[in-house]
């Protein structure tokens, strides 16, 4: 065996370190999203992608968090849908590489966009049939009903334009007004 100096011995510590941190950062940001809707794995992968400082390919990011081909396949796929992940192309190379975005900004109004779209306009659709359906109802319970549609069409309505405006501001202007709204 031979003697590492200390130089080797810090470096070796700093890669644990390392290693250790971003696997618990992965491990929570994929129970984050398992909370927030967004399948646990995929969650991990856009993790793991977000934090790596190059793009990845399909195998090594199946052999750092241990997961099939066809499920890192099927994740990354849906993690490209929603805009979060590209393909990278390497001259000279047959793989496919893959990177995520890395603006928080960015990845804030793009799962906003894209939860809007996936649920918020669904349910908006479901509840504005309600309230048309129910528009002429006279009964009492049927009364209840269209009015509890509307105030929830309305609120639903009006959270989903305040999601528009601010996911589309600059970055610091958002901030800006959130300072101004908190302070």
């Amino acid at each position: 065996m031979k003697n590492m100096n200390a130089e080797e011995i810090n470096s070796n510590a700093e890669k644990a370190a390392f290693k250790a941190a971003r696997e618990e950062f992965v491990s929570q940001w994929g129970a984050l999203g398992s909370q927030w809707g967004i399948n646990r794995t995929m969650a991990q992968l856009h993790a793991l992608l977000m934090t790596s400082a190059e793009p990845l390919t399909t195998d090594e990011m199946m052999e750092e968090l241990e997961i099939s081909r066809g499920n890192a396949h099927t994740n990354v796929k849906e993690l490209v849908a929603w805009g979060l992940v590209r393909m990278v192309v390497k001259r000279g190379e047959r793989k496919e590489y893959f990177e995520a975005e890395k603006d928080v900004w960015e990845i804030a109004r793009t799962v906003a966009r894209e939860r809007k779209r996936r649920e918020i306009e669904p349910a908006l659709a479901v509840l504005r049939d309600c309230m048309e359906k129910s528009r002429t109802w006279e009964s009492p319970e049927a009364r209840v009903f269209h009015q509890q549609m509307r105030q929830l069409e309305e609120f639903v309505s009006f959270a989903s334009k305040v999601a528009d405006q601010v996911s589309g501001m600059k970055h610091g202007f958002a901030i800006q007004l959130a300072a101004k709204l908190l302070g």
